[in-house]
């Protein structure tokens, strides 16, 4: 709190002849003139033809619908049992919270967070008014009426089918611990691929990369660990190449993989697995720029920043060079999009399987230096805030034909049954001013503020074509 200097005495400057005019009135003055001067720089830079204005206004018309966002009032159910006096007394009891409900197999409230099959989407028989919802949460299955498998997953548009593709973990058989200290885990499948025109309905394309069943010094065993695939194709090898978190039972391997394939469906061909940049890397993602570059964003040294980095041209591997960046702020996650110039960025904190809050960060260059912008999410509660509504980001996409628009997509785990875990698709809007201002520089920001908006039952608006690129 700061307090006032009863004995200073206030600061004056001589203004034209004769004239006072007090320090703050300076200063205010100069302020306004930095806010028209940023003003125009924007209305300069984003709407050089006079356009962009009544493209903004057309979008707040058209994503209207998907800007309501919906409440949520849970109630968290009695404590189980009575204690007696003596003993509350000698130890009180600690308040229960959503996260706790949430984690708790047992939770009188497991079906709010992971509701039954009857509750499934089902695009074979949600049909009329019922085509298209998204219900994050919600069993999801595919054209053969199975629960979709494409966990800490990615999209891939392919330019020459038409079609989006999406890879993930495939998560089947019973979750359990390799020791009493271990994380919960099932035995590594493989990477899941399915197709889709329409983000919708998806195919099952099968196991585009499977485990080694026999071979236990194989980075790919069963009994190790295979996350976060995500896939990007080059346009001048023409190879679908894959990039994924390779690690043992006991997460000490924190490396990445690397497979390439010559069809978006596969079968990919793993390579090898390293450190890169000789650094330990655990979540991680790809990303590929609007000039062809590839680059490998990844956790590292204890997941208290990330490491981000361009991969050599044939993205089969990382170059020398390299960055870190949200140092000491222990983020985990990335799930990286590109807007209108400025590069964005999704991150979870690092708790587990416990949710937790969002961040947004911006940059104005994809090697930095990032800004973090605050928490994106809004609507839910304040809990359902602070926990991404009780998911973490995996990626991010734009949607065609939709300005300022993007897919985000999350993944809400079930520690007690990991292949039951569910996906959280929400609209990301890209527009407005930010919560934050800059960390490192006195300046005002360029880049607008992320917003994520929770929807029980939310589909996309009616204009919206798939197929337009």
């Amino acid at each position: 709190m700061r307090m006032r200097n009863k004995y200073r005495k206030p600061t004056t400057l001589r203004c034209n002849a004769g004239n006072r005019c007090s320090f703050p009135v300076v200063v205010w003055s100069l302020v306004g003139c930095l806010v028209m001067l940023h003003l125009y720089t924007l209305v300069h830079h984003k709407d050089g033809d006079g356009g962009e204005i009544q493209m903004r206004a057309g979008h707040h018309l058209l994503f209207r619908e998907l800007k309501e966002v919906e409440e949520e009032n849970i109630q968290i159910p009695p404590p189980k049992g009575k204690r007696s006096p003596r003993a509350a007394k000698r130890r009180p009891r600690r308040t229960t919270t959503l996260i706790d409900e949430f984690l708790d197999e047992s939770s009188q409230l497991r079906q709010v967070f992971f509701p039954d099959r009857k509750t499934a989407i089902d695009p074979l028989k949600d049909a009329g008014n019922e085509s298209f919802y998204y219900y994050p949460g919600r069993i999801w299955l595919d054209t053969d009426g199975n629960p979709i498998q494409a966990h800490g997953g990615g999209i891939l548009y392919d330019q020459r089918s038409r079609t989006y593709y999406w890879y993930g973990e495939y998560k089947d058989g019973p979750t359990y611990h390799a020791h009493k200290k271990g994380a919960a885990r099932v035995d590594t499948i493989g990477v899941g691929c399915y197709s889709s025109k329409d983000l919708w309905t998806w195919k099952n394309e099968g196991i585009v990369l499977a485990a080694e069943e026999t071979d236990e010094t194989h980075d790919l065993h069963k009994s190790n660990v295979l996350e976060r695939p995500k896939v990007i194709y080059n346009d001048k090898t023409g190879k679908y190449v894959m990039w994924m978190h390779i690690d043992d039972s006991n997460y000490t391997k924190a490396s990445v993989g690397v497979a390439v394939s010559d069809s978006p469906t596969g079968p990919f061909d793993y390579l090898y697995s390293k450190q890169p940049h000789g650094f330990e890397s655990r979540d991680m993602t790809i990303f590929k720029d609007d000039d062809g570059v590839g680059y490998l964003i990844y956790s590292s040294e204890d997941n208290s920043e990330l490491h981000i980095g361009p991969l050599t041209q044939d993205y089969l591997d990382v170059t020398r060079v390299m960055r870190r960046i949200l140092v000491g702020q222990h983020r985990e996650a990335p799930a990286l999009f590109k807007h209108q110039g400025t590069y964005y960025m999704i991150t979870s904190g690092c708790t587990g399987w416990a949710p937790n809050e969002a961040l947004a960060h911006a940059a104005e260059s994809i090697m930095g230096p990032w800004e973090t912008m605050g928490n994106p999410c809004i609507g839910g509660n304040k809990v359902f805030r602070q926990t991404t509504f009780f998911a973490q980001s995996t990626f991010v996409f734009p949607l065609p034909g939709l300005p300022f628009s993007f897919m985000f997509m999350a993944d809400r785990w079930n520690p007690a049954d990991l292949r039951d875990s569910r996906y959280v698709w929400l609209p990301l809007m890209v527009g407005g001013a930010v919560d934050q201002p800059l960390d490192y520089n006195f300046g005002f920001p360029l880049w607008s503020r992320v917003s994520i908006y929770w929807h029980k039952r939310w589909r996309l608006p009616y204009r919206w074509n798939a197929k337009k690129r």
